[in-house]
């Protein structure tokens, strides 16, 4: 499970900077966390914009932060997101907790890392969600659900492609993220 990640505005790393530019004040930075107003790439043309995490259950009563990629196509929730509002979530990492509740970050090595999402537009606002996978070697100590991962030749094709997004929920995840305490 991700239940907050990093966009840190003072990265150096030139991406995170063109989308900081793109989206402005009207997101946060820093620690996100659910119900923030966070950027998203969504579009052809991975165009930065803010959204809120979290769909909003059924019901009324707090948000869905995350879906499981190995049920999402399944899931009336995510379904329609899945196969027509995929999303990217930029981001300078994600924490997680251990069983003793020792916050862990983890990131790669350089530049950004990207969690595959899907989004929604509900309630006059668009809204998104983290799909997770079953941890890697890195992570696997410290929990058993992560981010989907995605490398930057991913990208285009987990927007534009049904047939590759749902392959790309189907892969192992990277093998090492970096971690920090």
């Amino acid at each position: 499970m991700c239940g907050r990640y990093s966009l840190l505005e003072e990265s150096d790393d030139p991406v995170i900077r063109q989308i900081i530019r793109q989206v402005g004040r009207s997101v946060k930075y820093g620690e996100i966390c659910p119900t923030n107003q966070a950027p998203i790439l969504a579009g052809e043309s991975l165009q930065a914009q803010a959204a809120c995490w979290g769909f909003a259950r059924p019901g009324g009563s707090g948000v869905v932060i995350n879906a499981r990629a190995e049920t999402a196509a399944e899931k009336r929730m995510f379904k329609n997101s899945l196969l027509a509002r995929r999303c990217i979530i930029p981001s300078t990492g994600f924490f997680e907790w251990d069983a003793t509740k020792r916050k862990h970050w983890f990131g790669v090595e350089q530049g950004p890392l990207y969690m595959a999402g899907l989004y929604q537009e509900a309630a006059g606002q668009r809204q998104f969600v983290i799909l997770t996978t079953a941890a890697n070697a890195s992570m696997a100590p410290i929990h058993d659900r992560m981010p989907v991962v995605l490398r930057q030749e991913q990208l285009v094709p987990w927007i534009r492609s049904v047939s590759q997004a749902l392959s790309i929920l189907r892969q192992e995840p990277p093998p090492l993220l970096r971690q920090a305490l």
